[in-house]
């Protein structure tokens, strides 16, 4: 079933005029709870992983098989992250144990699903692995929306924008941070679900700020009618989506340099 996020309950780009220059896109992946194939997209899936390639095992936790989290083709990415060449598929895994300052450890790969061939099955889920850190196989609805800063705007604009923030929201209701600027969930590209002040990494290579990938958030926020975000096809509805629960209902935030030919990747979390 398609899933569409109703419109904002407000014109942001008319209100807040500011803030149209810093518009993003961004794809709400939707995760349903079901039973998604190896070659679709899905949150918690079964990879199309070759049997050549041995599966990643956590640095830290020696012997410790990472789990699938994402897997997205590229046409369910609608162009807003760029694919490299060749490829067609981006795979995301992480170790679900505890370790030293970081809640997971996150392996990205890229490949072409025409050259996978002979596919490796996923090793089982070690016993003890903490509970919400692995998702439930979820089907996903891929969905193109546009985000506006939250967290992310610059303070002297947030600063000037305050008063007007303010006004709009006792006038209808709608908080500019929570409402109508970056969508919760499961997300590619955008601006980061952050719950709190943003940790924008650079990369260790070249030094330039790396760009946001994917939010891999506990919770996708939308499944109460009253909030604005709840995809029309959802109001009123119970449904069982990932599953996950990180720290505090936080939410783990993937970026990549897009500078460097390995497109090196870099974790932070906030909860």
């Amino acid at each position: 079933m398609t899933r569409r996020t109703p419109p904002r309950p407000v014109d942001v780009e008319q209100l807040f005029p500011e803030v149209a220059p810093l518009r993003r896109q961004a794809v709400r992946l939707h995760p349903r709870a079901g039973t998604p194939s190896r070659e679709e997209s899905s949150v918690g899936g079964p990879l199309l992983w070759p049997e050549r390639d041995a599966w990643p095992l956590c640095p830290e936790h020696l012997g410790s098989p990472m789990v699938p989290i994402v897997q997205l083709r590229a046409v369910d990415a609608f162009g807003v992250v760029e694919f490299p060449p060749g490829r067609d598929l981006l795979q995301v895994l992480w170790c679900p144990r505890a370790h030293d300052g970081r809640w997971v450890v996150p392996e990205v790969r890229w490949r072409a699903a025409a050259a996978v061939g002979k596919v490796r099955e996923a090793p089982p889920v070690l016993a003890g692995t903490p509970v919400g850190h692995v998702p439930t196989p979820c089907v996903v609805h891929p969905e193109l929306i546009t985000e506006y800063p939250s967290w992310d705007l610059p303070y002297p604009l947030w600063d000037a924008l305050l008063p007007r923030f303010a006004r709009v929201e006792a006038e209808t209701g709608w908080d500019y941070q929570y409402h109508l600027s970056t969508a919760p969930g499961i997300k590619l590209g955008g601006y980061p679900g952050w719950c709190q002040d943003p940790q924008w990494p650079d990369c260790s290579g070249c030094r330039k700020p790396m760009d946001h990938l994917l939010t891999v958030a506990s919770v996708e926020a939308d499944g109460h009618s009253e909030s604005p975000w709840t995809p029309l096809e959802d109001v009123g509805v119970r449904y069982e989506g990932a599953g996950l629960m990180l720290g505090d209902m936080g939410g783990v935030h993937l970026f990549e340099c897009r500078t460097c030919p390995d497109r090196p990747v870099k974790d932070r979390f906030d909860s």
